[in-house]
């Protein structure tokens, strides 16, 4: 599934330069706007109650609230705490990525610009800094992968722990949100189709086989299945001492069904709604905030880079080719991850989507970017200037819409926003 060892050096003080680069970014302004913008609404107020223990927004899961609750009980009811889980989770997520994509790949080079490529995609940035569920999914997730492909490639003494971390952190992240759920139960599914591959029908009794030597097919189901199930258990715990209709700890069933049906009962449509396929072309905004606040004309519009998340299609095409035809593991994996996490919601009977559902898939599909610059780069031919070009004009995207998707303060009146519109979707 994963390439074999090659002798490039491990870029780890690379991932952790622009992990913290970015952690800095991201953290600069956070508190502006100073009162809630666009889905804190409803996480905020149920972190709050969560720490009366009182139920709240109990259409999802609860640990992104959590660690909203204890942000404010440890450093008060302020913007900064409110959003600094999405802040912290958003670097040590992309940090995971980065070295999810080295141990997938042992490419120096993609895996330093897939860590680039995901912190200027804009929307990586934008999560990061809003009191939601979906960065503290997303870097847990991330965590989860990143110790998954380790574990494939490490000594059989250490390849338990990483499989334990990644049971754990999935765990957790399907805590904070389901959207995780596919690129969650894909290193079981990995693992077991791994050792099929070598093994046959005998997975169950060959002692020694891959792809970890030494852990079994059972040990595998225990660190990826079962245990996973019962961490994201227990991130429940809270709602089992709600003061008012307390949660069950055995009603698991029961309580799922209320969620489910909680998200069905959305029906009214709403303006920023859309589907996969506009997500893909990156076609469909979101305003998170456009309004004069706290002494300026402020907007806060989520959009994908304009220049990465188009480029990146090709490149997917690219991985897939590579994945069937070259036999390139990491490239085929990253296009699994995107599309089983893009193909959920193109299958399920959610009624009201919206861009930010692209997170993840978008985040895989910054991998699969990489992956194809680094091939183009390592051919050596007239058309290896394409890769350090693509790079510029990712962080020239950046920067140019940098006003428009951090909040900073805008010039020219309520039509400022228009010089960013290049599309009327966007508006």
């Amino acid at each position: 599934m994963l390439q074999a060892a090659r002798t490039d050096r491990d870029p780890l003080g690379w991932c952790m330069l622009i992990a913290a680069l970015f952690g800095i970014i991201a953290a600069h302004r956070i508190g502006f706007p100073s009162t809630f913008y666009f889905d804190e609404i409803h996480y905020v107020p149920a972190a709050r109650k969560l720490l009366e223990l009182m139920p709240a927004n109990r259409e999802h899961p609860l640990l992104g609230k959590e660690l909203i609750a204890a942000s404010i009980h440890w450093l008060g009811d302020r913007p900064l705490a409110w959003r600094l889980p999405s802040l912290l989770f958003g670097t040590i997520g992309l940090f995971a990525f980065g070295r999810l994509v080295w141990w997938a790949s042992r490419r120096r080079l993609a895996t330093i610009m897939a860590t680039a490529l995901l912190a200027t995609n804009f929307m990586w940035f934008i999560q990061s800094r809003i009191a939601m569920l979906d960065m503290v999914e997303a870097g847990l997730g991330m965590v989860g992968l990143w110790q998954f492909a380790a574990a494939l490639r490490a000594p059989a003494r250490h390849a338990r722990w990483r499989l334990a971390a990644s049971g754990l952190a999935l765990g957790l992240a399907l805590g904070a949100k389901w959207s995780v759920l596919p690129a969650a139960i894909l290193p079981g599914l990995a693992f077991l189709w791994l050792r099929w591959r070598e093994a046959g029908w005998k997975i169950m009794g060959t002692r020694g086989a891959g792809p970890i030597p030494g852990i079994s097919l059972a040990e595998a189901a225990w660190w990826l299945g079962l245990f996973p199930l019962m961490v994201y258990w227990a991130t429940f715990a809270p709602a089992f001492f709600y003061h008012e209709q307390p949660v069950s700890p055995w009603g698991v069933i029961e309580q799922h069904r209320y969620m489910i049906q909680l998200q069905d009962s959305v029906r009214r449509l709403h303006p920023y709604r859309s589907v996969w396929y506009q997500w893909v072309a990156n076609w469909r905004a979101i305003w998170f905030l456009y309004e004069n606040i706290d002494g300026a004309q402020r907007g806060i519009v989520l959009i994908g880079n304009p220049f990465s998340m188009l480029a990146g299609l090709p490149a997917l095409a690219w991985c897939a080719w590579a994945g069937l035809w070259r036999r390139r593991g990491d490239a085929a994996a990253f296009v699994v991850l995107y599309v089983a996490c893009l193909g959920i919601w193109a299958v399920n009977g959610k009624p009201i989507q919206f861009y930010y559902h692209y997170l993840l898939p978008g985040a895989f599909l910054m991998a699969c970017l990489a992956l194809a610059l680094d091939a183009l780069w390592q051919r050596r031919d007239r058309w290896r200037w394409l890769t350090p070009a693509a790079l510029i004009a990712a962080f020239a995207m950046a920067a140019y819409f940098y006003p428009i998707i951090s909040a900073a303060a805008l010039h020219g009146g309520k039509q400022s926003y228009a010089r960013w519109m290049w599309l009327h979707s966007w508006r």
